[in-house]
């Protein structure tokens, strides 16, 4: 039971850690290729198109696999492997849900209230301030989501050894 759960808690902090990977790489520098208007829109599409079940899954599920798993760990007498779990945990926690949700998620809301009927300089103003800090706390919690499934590989590995 405890490898099963390790394993699900891996591959669903993995699916955030690509998600974000994926933002990073493709779709960021893509949608900063477009008008304002453009860029606007479409982020504010995707931002309303990603609250589904799928992402919650993914994005909440590590919230609480991560620490159930660290607790198991130690109350099993496995502490290598829960240190690194419990690393994974707070990065995870903090570096990913914690940016997210006092970061990300408060300049998606004020995107969603932009309206796109705004003259090009209003546009071009909502865009400055929301563009470049939603990719900087992107880049941090791609980051954390990447550091987060390393510890959890280790933690594995740290129980196989």
């Amino acid at each position: 039971m405890l490898f099963f759960l390790l394993l699900i808690t891996a591959v669903t902090a993995a699916l955030m850690g690509g998600l974000f990977y994926a933002y990073s790489c493709s779709v960021n520098p893509g949608l900063g290729r477009l008008s304002d208007a453009a860029y606007l829109a479409a982020m504010q599409s995707i931002n309303r198109a990603i609250l589904n079940p799928v992402f919650f899954i993914g994005f909440i599920g590590p919230v609480f696999l991560l620490p159930f798993s660290t607790w198991l760990l130690f109350r099993e007498g496995m502490p290598p492997a829960g240190w690194w779990m419990l690393a994974a945990t707070l990065t995870y926690i903090v570096g990913v849900f914690g940016v997210t949700g006092g970061g990300n998620v408060p300049l998606n809301n004020a995107l969603d209230k932009v309206s796109l009927q705004d003259d090009s300089a209003a546009l071009a103003a909502h865009r400055a301030r929301f563009e470049r800090p939603w990719n900087r706390l992107n880049t941090i919690r791609t980051i954390c989501a990447i550091a987060t499934v390393t510890m959890v590989i280790i933690a594995c590995l740290k129980l196989s050894l």
